[in-house]
């Protein structure tokens, strides 16, 4: 019916969205914005290929440079709302929900990203902060890395192919 194409429409646009937010994420994690999440995540061992890999980011200290990104890409603040991107105080001002966090992308057995976990750098709280649950986002039901366990996602023959690899290229990659 009407209402099942309406919500398979929502999902399909959210699942995009959070696909673009995670491509500014690791895009931003290797521009000079990002030197920090990029030091935090050397100093924790982690290599630039495991940070394709699992498709790592860095969510800039700033109100809105994500909220400003997917406007350019033709998504509204209620699209980062509904994601979980976004968030609006009591007097209606929206701003993103993650802020000077380095980022990881929740993913789900189709390989498509549902939600965000961030671990915010210094001394904010909460120092962990997950996307709420949304349409496509269930906290209680899906795990971080679960494409992991997918044979074709990486193996011995592709080490540096990302979470994202035959999903999108990511940017500088082909």
């Amino acid at each position: 019916g009407d209402l099942d194409e309406s919500s398979r429409r929502k999902r399909n646009r959210l699942l995009n969205l959070n696909k673009e937010a995670a491509r500014f994420f690791h895009s931003q994690l290797h521009s000079p914005v990002g030197q920090p999440g990029l030091d935090y995540l050397q100093r924790r061992g982690l290599s630039k290929g495991i940070m394709t890999r699992f498709g790592l980011g860095f969510a800039p200290d700033s109100w809105d440079s994500l909220i400003r990104a997917m406007a350019q890409k033709g998504y509204e603040k209620r699209d980062l709302l509904d994601a979980g991107l976004a968030v609006s105080n009591q007097k209606g001002s929206i701003y993103d929900r993650f802020r000077n966090r380095v980022m990881f992308p929740i993913i789900d057995l189709r390989g498509d990203v549902i939600g965000f976990g961030g671990r915010v750098l210094g001394e904010g709280t909460p120092k962990y902060l997950n996307s709420p649950d949304t349409p496509v986002f269930n906290k209680s039901r899906n795990l971080f890395a679960l494409n992991l366990a997918k044979k074709h996602q990486a193996g011995p023959d592709r080490p540096d192919r990302g979470v994202y690899g035959h999903h999108f290229p990511l940017p500088g990659r082909v």
